[in-house]
């Protein structure tokens, strides 16, 4: 097991170090960059020559005059620039040209909150679809069992942001309160209190059922189906001729085997949920890693792009690796090195 666990665990830099290139390579797809769309319209508007300096200074800073594959090796860190070895394997993220600010101080608490608000969401999709799926499963074709599966075909069918928007209406009409933000307005660019974090709780439950509820449609489902199928198996007769308590029977062996794809999508359910979430943050006005990519991506932006996409990249390749290791330790059926079946 511990082999395993590190042969994961070097798996991941090899995927992390292609994840950047892709990245790189896709941000320098569009023509120009903001630096000379900027540049041009200094000139046009016939602004200083200090303006121009600064440009042209980021410009000799990160290599934006020489070769893409300098560019990538000096923004990774594997290429000195003036103030030596400094990129992203060395936490600094690079300079965000329209903000005129390092990365690092642009996304502030957004990162935080962005990982608090996907955590969070993972976890109401399982506490709120595990037990959902057990039930319908056991009670196939009884009331509760239709009532659950019309609301997870609602779910599936209902876009997030349309919901997000729906709630906001309907929060501002019938109670005259907003649920827009993550916080009460009086905490915002304020120090971390009791009451902050209190106020953040508060207004995250909106954006957690919004931004899960597809999630927990489509695992409800997925569950009811595993379970239905181990409960058709001989092994579930066997268990019930020999007297065995239904619960146990149940817990013991039905569950366990039907519990691999749900522990399986934790890789691919926080890709999922980071992508619904981005639209959402803006609909609700989240402070969220969200908004600032798209204004980055839009702006041609090139290292908060890539750095706020290496940061979702890493969040996804962590998914992946914690799903692996939790799928070895619950069925000992997966194999977890090569070589051939004895």
């Amino acid at each position: 097991m511990f082999t395993y666990f590190v042969h994961r665990v070097l798996v991941m830099i090899p995927t992390l170090l292609v994840i950047s290139i892709l990245t790189f390579v896709i941000i320098q797809l569009p023509p120009g960059d903001y630096l000379s769309n900027h540049l041009e319209e200094l000139k046009s508007q016939g602004e200083s020559a200090s303006a121009m300096a600064k440009i042209e200074f980021y410009r000799e800073q990160y290599a934006l005059d020489k070769s893409p594959l300098e560019q990538y090796a000096r923004w990774m860190g594997f290429w000195p620039g003036p103030d030596g070895f400094s990129g992203l394997i060395q936490g600094n993220w690079g300079q965000s040209f329209a903000y005129d600010l390092p990365v690092k101080e642009v996304i502030g608490d957004r990162l935080g909150l962005s990982f608090l608000i996907n955590f969070s969401t993972i976890l109401f999709i399982y506490i709120v679809a595990f037990p959902i799926g057990v039930y319908s499963a056991t009670r196939q074709y009884s009331i509760g069992d239709y009532g659950f599966t019309l609301i997870g075909y609602l779910g599936l069918a209902t876009p997030n942001f349309l919901l997000a928007m729906v709630l906001l209406y309907y929060a501002n009409v019938y109670f005259g309160i907003s649920i827009g933000g993550l916080m009460d307005d009086k905490y915002i660019n304020q120090p971390w209190s009791f009451e902050k974090a209190m106020s953040v709780f508060d207004h995250m439950i909106v954006p957690v059922i919004v931004i899960g509820t597809s999630g927990t449609a489509s695992m409800i489902r997925r569950l009811r189906a595993n379970l239905l199928d181990e409960l058709q198996k001989q092994y579930v007769t066997t268990a019930k001729a020999k007297g065995v308590p239904r619960l146990k029977a149940l817990i013991k062996y039905p569950i366990r085997m039907s519990l691999n794809p749900f522990i399986a999508d934790i890789g691919n359910l926080l890709p999922d949920v980071i992508s619904g979430s981005v639209i959402v943050s803006m609909v609700l006005s989240l402070p969220t890693v969200g908004p600032l990519l798209l204004e980055a991506l839009r702006n041609q932006d090139q290292y908060m792009a890539g750095s706020l996409l290496m940061f979702l990249a890493l969040l996804t390749v962590v998914g992946m690796f914690i799903s692996d290791v939790l799928l070895a330790v619950l069925d000992p059926r997966i194999r977890l090195t090569g070589g051939a079946t004895k």
